[in-house]
């Protein structure tokens, strides 16, 4: 896989991204710090299977009781969106990739599972902001989370951050990217082999 150079990842075209054929990607990080918008200005190969959790919601709440507030559905949204994931690495020919905070070890390793189970490599794409700037994220959306929820996500993303800089891995990734916001400002292009 080839890594982006840092230079070219601020001037010009986005960040450019080897991947192998059928890997499952996913964009990790804190709540709010981008990552839909960051799906949303992926470029990809064709065939590629993007998933985001908001997909499920925007099904969900059409579905739904207009009255009934997000978070009595929340944990449904977040299995179906994993069911989702597990179910399209088993059935996809081409890459998987996926948008899921993955602050916790455990949900990291459940997503590993899912590809180890399907023979897929394994790139995790983290997105590092700061608390604040995730919390103006999750305004612009107009969807915040529970304070006491948001603090451990930051604290557990603070220890993956800390962990990728250090020159650590992560625990059944093969690969890891770690951007900022304006790394991938113009968005982020996976290429597969020919």
């Amino acid at each position: 896989m080839d890594i982006p150079d840092e230079s070219a990842a601020m001037a010009g075209p986005p960040p450019a991204v080897r991947v192998p054929r059928r890997a499952l990607v996913v964009l990790a990080g804190l709540p709010g710090a981008g990552k839909s918008t960051l799906l949303r200005r992926l470029t990809a190969p064709a065939g590629t299977v993007v998933l985001d959790s908001e997909q499920v919601r925007a099904r969900l709440r059409a579905a739904l009781p207009a009255q009934l507030p997000y978070r009595w559905y929340r944990p449904l949204v977040h299995a179906v969106h994993r069911a989702r994931i597990a179910w399209f690495c088993c059935t996809a020919r081409g890459l998987v990739v996926a948008h899921e905070p993955s602050t916790r070890g455990g949900t990291r390793l459940m997503l590993v599972l899912f590809a180890v189970l399907t023979v897929r490599p394994r790139l995790l794409v983290w997105l590092h902001v700061g608390p604040e700037e995730a919390l103006a994220g999750q305004e612009a959306r107009g969807r915040l989370i529970r304070s006491r929820v948001f603090r451990l996500h930051v604290h557990r993303a603070y220890r993956v951050h800390r962990t990728l800089l250090a020159g650590g891995r992560l625990r059944g990734w093969q690969h890891v990217l770690l951007f900022t916001r304006k790394d991938i400002e113009r968005g982020l292009e996976l290429r597969t082999p020919r």
